[in-house]
């Protein structure tokens, strides 16, 4: 098997296994969407350090601390993947699952968005078509909803922010997420010991499965992540691009096909709004990449 090929089915294990999260989640109710939080983010902690330990990457845990603006980026990072994740959980149990997937449809969009408010991007002609067709999908949702899609917006613009500040820290994603689970961890600890002194905490409660699938939640974060990563250094940034919308597809196929969430007609015009809005995106950058690698060819023959 070729690299790029393992790579390849590492990105599609990677957004395989973030697509059906919708099927975890629910196993682990009565718990509420906070204390299953808790609960993600300090097995999360635990499965980072022995990752940290077996991959040797404690010298570049330790490295983070060297930088203010690093351990500042991957602060706001912290604080804006724990809004992700309990939003997220909290949708999922919440029969929103739907409306989960419409978050990660559109934060490609949002992420463009963020460029040229934050960074000072400049957007092309059909970038700024897609983000209107996509502003024009939010505008049909919340007629159809009664109210703006709340869910899928702070799932898109949370995630988004996340992958900024990210790709502003530039370092590895094992420390980096062992960085972010260790300052919300105090937090989270926090929350379990008040819920158990209070005797309202889920784990241990309802059998020994039950817990374990509590204490599994650091695995079911881990392991995509680093399939992600494998994948990332194996293939190309469009293959990773077209790869990202398999999650939200398997997302919202759940969300119609197993969980059997309404579907409006004002609903499939919003989705398909987004769909369309999605593939001019795609399109045109697939096609914006391609004539940049051939004019630096023509570049590289002169």
């Amino acid at each position: 098997m070729t690299d790029q090929r393992r790579g390849l089915l590492l990105g599609v294990a990677a957004y395989a296994m973030w697509g059906g999260f919708p099927l975890y989640w629910p196993h682990l109710e009565p718990a509420g969407a906070l204390e299953i939080l808790a609960h993600r983010v300090l097995w999360s902690l635990v499965t980072m350090g022995v990752l940290l330990v077996v991959l040797r990457r404690t010298r570049h845990f330790r490295a983070l601390f060297e930088s203010r603006r690093t351990v500042l980026l991957l602060a706001v990072a912290a604080l804006t993947i724990t809004v992700n994740w309990a939003t997220y959980i909290w949708g999922v149990n919440n029969d929103r699952v739907v409306e989960t997937s419409l978050g990660y449809f559109v934060n490609p969009l949002v992420t463009v968005l963020m460029g040229v408010l934050i960074l000072g991007e400049r957007l092309r002609p059909l970038q700024w078509a897609a983000i209107g067709v996509a502003t024009l999908a939010v505008v049909v949702l919340t007629v159809d909803y009664g109210h703006p899609p709340w869910v899928a917006l702070v799932l898109a613009f949370s995630f988004g922010t996340y992958g900024l500040c990210k790709k502003s820290a530039n370092v590895g994603a094992v420390e980096s997420l062992a960085l972010e689970t260790t300052f919300i961890a105090p937090f989270a600890a926090a929350y379990v010991v008040w819920l158990t002194a209070t005797g309202a905490s889920n784990f241990g409660s309802h059998g020994v499965g039950h817990a374990l699938l509590l204490a599994s939640s650091g695995l079911i974060t881990a392991v995509p992540l680093i399939c992600f990563g494998a994948a990332a250094t194996r293939v190309s940034m469009v293959t990773l691009g077209l790869l990202q919308y398999l999650a939200p597809v398997i997302q919202f196929a759940l969300g119609v096909l197993y969980f059997h969430e309404d579907m409006t007609p004002g609903r499939w015009a919003g989705f398909v709004l987004v769909w369309a809005a999605l593939a001019v995106f795609t399109v045109e950058a697939t096609s914006h990449r391609r004539r940049q690698l051939r004019l630096a060819a023509l570049a590289s023959a002169a």
